[in-house]
């Protein structure tokens, strides 16, 4: 089993940056996705951005196309979440997780998750 740990959550302004990081220990196989999630409140978790390990395919929710960006560092088997432009709608609890297959979007598909690290944009 995967065990991960996030970190880099923080309070921002609107328009500042924040940079994520998901710690993973444990084999991370090819046929696997890596992904960002995120919870408001008072809604259901929902995808952020995956880095799929089946040819490294990259994919973005439609709300953050063009600000987020997701990245790994294989050698520290580490990924980020770099965020920028941030606005107060991408507040929220934000969650790493792994899934044991290639293509993942849904939170139903992923079987570990990290315990989350807290992101509040004011305005």
């Amino acid at each position: 089993q995967v065990q991960l740990v996030e970190s880099g959550g923080g309070l921002v302004q609107a328009g500042d940056s924040l940079r994520l990081s998901c710690a993973a220990s444990g084999r991370i196989f090819s046929s696997s996705a890596m992904s960002w999630f995120r919870q408001a409140p008072g809604k259901e978790r929902e995808f952020v951005a995956t880095f799929s390990y089946c040819g490294g395919t990259i994919y973005y929710a439609d709300s953050v196309k063009g600000r987020f960006a997701i990245s790994r560092d294989n050698a520290k088997n580490t990924m980020y979440l770099q965020m920028n432009s941030l606005k107060p709608e991408d507040t929220g609890v934000y969650y790493c997780a792994v899934a044991p297959r290639c293509i993942a979007r849904s939170s139903r598909e992923y079987n570990s998750w990290g315990q989350g690290t807290q992101v509040t944009v004011s305005s």
